[in-house]
């Protein structure tokens, strides 16, 4: 018996995105629980597509990287090691502490309060992460954010999403949806693409001209 792979239970349009933004007091609420809500310095889940994500870096090293939602800074540790200067942001000021101090002794690592889409930084990047956070967005906040990164995008520079999905559409919006629906709004081209039991991963790219 053939089984399906974790990607072709999906079609575009079987699930709904959030009416509206998950609001911050919510990840407040879920710090205010445990120091690590989601057992990010903990769980295998966690470490392997870390480790998938890093390798998919088209670049040995990036000038400047921007990651929103990093949480307790797991992820922003390694990044950190490709970066020469590398701006952190989370909504939550518990993660905030958390990520400063995972970056302690990182000079080059800034991690600061933002809640988006609006707290956008006014700088350029060559790099920007984004990790498990895009499916609690409402559409429109989604493709407004999308957006406006492309537009702090250097040209040549990379924009890299990272999300759990699920075979079953029942389990809601996931990576699968999340993914088509950045692709859609950027309309940046693809480099490279992961379909992972799990997780997605996508890298693209700002055209250089």
């Amino acid at each position: 018996m053939n089984r399906l792979g974790p990607w072709e239970g999906r079609h575009e349009g079987d699930a709904p995105p959030h009416d509206r933004t998950i609001p911050p007091d919510y990840f407040d609420g879920r710090y205010a629980v445990s120091d690590d809500p989601w057992r990010l310095a903990e769980r295998w889940y966690e470490r392997r597509k870390y480790a998938l994500t890093l390798a998919s870096l088209p670049r040995e090293r990036y000038a400047s990287a921007y990651e929103p939602a990093c949480s307790v800074g797991v992820l922003t540790r390694g990044l950190a090691g490709r970066c020469d200067s590398l701006l952190a942001v989370d909504s939550a000021p518990a993660a905030v502490r958390a990520a400063s101090r995972a970056t302690a002794g990182l000079p080059h690592v800034r991690v600061r309060r933002a809640v988006l889409p609006g707290d956008l930084p006014d700088a350029s990047f060559d790099l920007v992460v984004l990790s498990e956070f895009l499916y609690y967005f409402a559409l429109a906040d989604l493709e407004l954010l999308v957006k406006e990164l492309r537009d702090r995008l250097r040209p040549g520079g990379h924009m890299v999403c990272v999300h759990r999905r699920s075979p079953l559409p029942d389990r809601g919006w996931d990576g699968f949806n999340v993914h088509r629906a950045v692709r859609r709004a950027t309309g940046m081209g693809q480099v490279m693409h992961l379909d992972d039991a799990e997780f997605e991963v996508d890298v693209l790219a700002c055209p250089t001209g």
